[in-house]
């Protein structure tokens, strides 16, 4: 995350959301080989659950109704296929505490077929067997069928194992007096929420904000000392990013969970103070001003009570990007964040939008595989570029509107999630 250019919603809310993962992506091994063969479990080990409400329609289209279908060029769609039914095969329950996803009962004959073909298939053939196993929906809500695309990306930033000169900027891992409490296990009532605290003189209460986490004397495990506390604290916001170590070695801070307070702008906050304009809250500004004010810098960063807490991952591959919200890692411009109450997670979705701040179309298909707090309503998106600089930019300037339409197992019907 080296001069990158923010959207402007960081002003107001966090650009793009990862810190609001949900908590089930733990259920995958950290060290998914995407290129490895895809294993395809026994159909008896999908439990029967509930089909979860959708609040989007959908309408049947023809493959040619698909605004620049003939010009996508199949790059990597295979492999984002074959990686996104890694996902789909995983028998996890239908609990409301997670995000709607695909029903995976009827990806299952899609999925065996998928992995009959192997991992090495071209681009072409890639879309010939979309065109021949999948039907596309158009996703249409209350407001019609188009929406707002942003970006959003994995920073790489400068760290140390060790605190040492500017290496002062500390990303924890979980603490472990962190509870997480799914409240719909105690009141049926309540199924899909769940709390975050402590034990505190047998009293279960809020867990510590960002403030009192570093006044603690007992402080959360030490992953990495960064060198920026500025680019420590959007690494939170995107909720992971890649650390590039002083022996040149490298890994990535994954989400692992968070404190559970609400998230608060530290844009707004400057804006608020009167100490910067809230259109020149750019990242840039941000850290100006922070360079400028050092003995104000915590008080800045503690006005968010919001805390993030991360894992190690090992990078196994330049393509595998963070895992998003359905626990799989994300595969640059394959991937977008919605919102799954529309667009279930574990969707091939086709997307058409344009490039940032421009008119040039950008036709693609992508995967369901992340969420975010701001990524709401049925044409949302949040498109994944990728990790450095240049994705950086990208995801900065993009404000487009946008189109999808899910692509569905033929056989099927419509799109159901559970």
């Amino acid at each position: 995350m080296k001069k990158l250019l923010l959207c402007s919603a960081v002003l107001l809310a966090a650009c793009s959301t990862r810190s609001d993962y949900a908590d089930y992506q733990g259920v995958v091994d950290e060290s998914i080989d995407i290129y490895a063969p895809l294993n395809i479990p026994a159909s008896d080990v999908f439990k029967t659950t509930p089909a979860r409400t959708l609040n989007a329609q959908y309408q049947a289209v023809n493959w040619g109704d698909l605004p620049g279908w003939s010009q996508e060029d199949g790059e990597n769609i295979w492999l984002a296929l074959v990686n996104n039914c890694r996902g789909l095969m995983r028998p996890i329950s239908g609990s409301l505490t997670i995000p709607a996803r695909a029903t995976p009962q009827v990806w299952y004959p899609v999925c065996q077929a998928v992995a009959q073909k192997g991992v090495n298939v071209d681009g072409q053939e890639a879309k010939n067997f979309l065109q021949q196993y999948l039907q596309p929906w158009a996703v249409i809500g209350s407001q019609g069928s188009q929406g707002l695309v942003t970006g959003y990306y994995e920073p790489i930033v400068n760290g140390s194992r060790s605190r040492d000169g500017v290496y002062q900027w500390p990303m924890y891992a979980p603490p472990s007096d962190l509870l997480t409490i799914d409240l719909g296990k105690v009141y049926p009532e309540l199924a899909g929420k769940r709390i975050r605290g402590k034990v505190v003189d047998n009293k279960v209460v809020p867990y510590d904000t960002r403030a009192e986490i570093e006044q603690r004397t007992d402080k959360p495990p030490v992953i990495a000392w960064l060198d920026d506390p500025v680019e420590a604290f959007f690494l939170q916001v995107q909720g992971s990013g890649r650390v590039q170590l002083t022996d040149g070695s490298s890994f990535r801070l994954a989400y692992a969970d968070h404190n559970g307070r609400q998230y608060s702008s530290i844009g707004k906050w400057l804006a608020d103070k009167g100490e910067l304009p809230v259109q020149q809250a750019s990242m840039q500004n941000i850290k100006k001003w922070a360079q400028q004010n050092p003995d104000r810098v915590p008080e800045m960063l503690n006005s968010n009570q919001a805390m993030v807490f991360f894992r190690e991952e090992r990078i196994r591959d330049q393509i595998a990007g963070p895992k998003g919200a359905y626990g799989i890692p994300l595969i640059a411009q394959r991937a977008i964040a919605v919102d799954p109450t529309y667009v279930p997670l574990g969707s091939p979705v086709f997307l058409a939008t344009t490039q940032p701040n421009s008119n040039e179309p950008l036709q693609r298909v992508v995967f369901a595989q992340d969420t975010g707090a701001a990524i709401k309503g049925a044409a949302r998106a949040d498109f994944f570029w990728g990790s450095g600089d240049q994705a950086g930019q990208m995801a900065g300037r993009m404000k487009q509107q946008g189109k999808m339409w899910i692509l569905w197992p033929r056989e099927a019907g419509s799109p159901s999630a559970r």
